[in-house]
């Protein structure tokens, strides 16, 4: 009597099992007995259990990726597309924001700034597209500006600078979070110009601010510099206005007892 195709299958000869090392297959290695046997009650056509493998090793690849991209972004934790509250934020900014998360505007080099009160919510806003872009397999990092500009010094005085503007260039998306808080030093606002310099039409910018355009000047010295600096991220840019109250605020007003909020009740008498 014939054996059935089940009956067929053997434990995993130790050649296939080193030769799937060798040419780092994990998922097949790891799943091609199961999927094997899966095959043989189906039943499945030799074709159909070839693609069901590369689907593994594609899933795990990709998964893979996704992880040390996560990893490489030093998003901060728990600021998530999710966990943002867009209900807070005008019904423009929604749509603006929903446009950017199919991450096309990467490849066109757009640049995205965030402007809007301390606690309106632009880091959370930047850091959770930065997530979704992340998980379409965009790299991304994020940096406060303030402690960027200061590597980007200390890079300088290694001569050194280059090879870290380098670095930066590899990431599709650089986020810079705050950059009204740069101090007022020359040195910084140089470092800080040169990056900028060197990714216009070359690689994305997102930054925050809580300065608008007319208060560069407290960042980058001189008028000439901070119109260039500005001519750079405006030209290809999507500009986004998170003109709402400080969330911060509001969660601590609501969060007060009756209690807490007696004292402010007898003053107004």
């Amino acid at each position: 009597m014939a054996k059935t195709r089940t009956e067929q299958l053997t434990p995993p000869p130790t050649r296939l099992v080193e030769h799937l090392r060798e040419l780092r297959l994990p998922a097949f290695r790891d799943h091609y007995q199961s999927l094997a046997e899966r095959a043989a009650k189906e039943p499945w056509s030799y074709p159909q259990y070839l693609e069901a493998l590369a689907t593994r090793e594609v899933e795990m690849r990709t998964q893979g990726r996704i992880q040390r991209l996560a990893k490489a972004s030093r998003l901060p934790a728990g600021k998530s597309w999710e966990t943002f509250q867009w209900s807070r934020v005008p019904k423009i900014v929604m749509q603006q924001m929903q446009s950017l998360r199919d991450g096309s505007f990467l490849g066109r080099r757009e640049n995205v700034l965030v402007f809007g009160k301390p606690g309106a919510g632009k880091t959370h806003a930047l850091c959770a597209l930065g997530e979704q872009l992340v998980l379409q397999g965009h790299s991304v990092y994020f940096a406060s500006c303030s402690l960027l500009v200061q590597e980007l010094l200390a890079a300088k005085r290694d001569l050194k600078l280059e090879k870290v503007v380098k670095r930066l260039a590899g990431f599709e998306a650089l986020i810079l979070d705050d950059l009204g808080y740069v101090q007022q030093s020359r040195e910084e606002m140089e470092v800080l110009f040169t990056l900028l310099a060197e990714r216009y039409e070359r690689g994305s910018v997102l930054l925050t601010s809580n300065l608008p355009f007319s208060q560069w000047t407290q960042i980058f010295k001189d008028p000439m510099t901070t119109a260039a600096a500005i001519d750079r991220l405006v030209h290809h840019s999507v500009i986004v206005e998170l003109n709402v109250a400080s969330y911060r605020l509001e969660s601590a007003k609501s969060s007060r007892t009756p209690k807490d909020a007696a004292p402010d009740a007898a003053a107004g008498q």
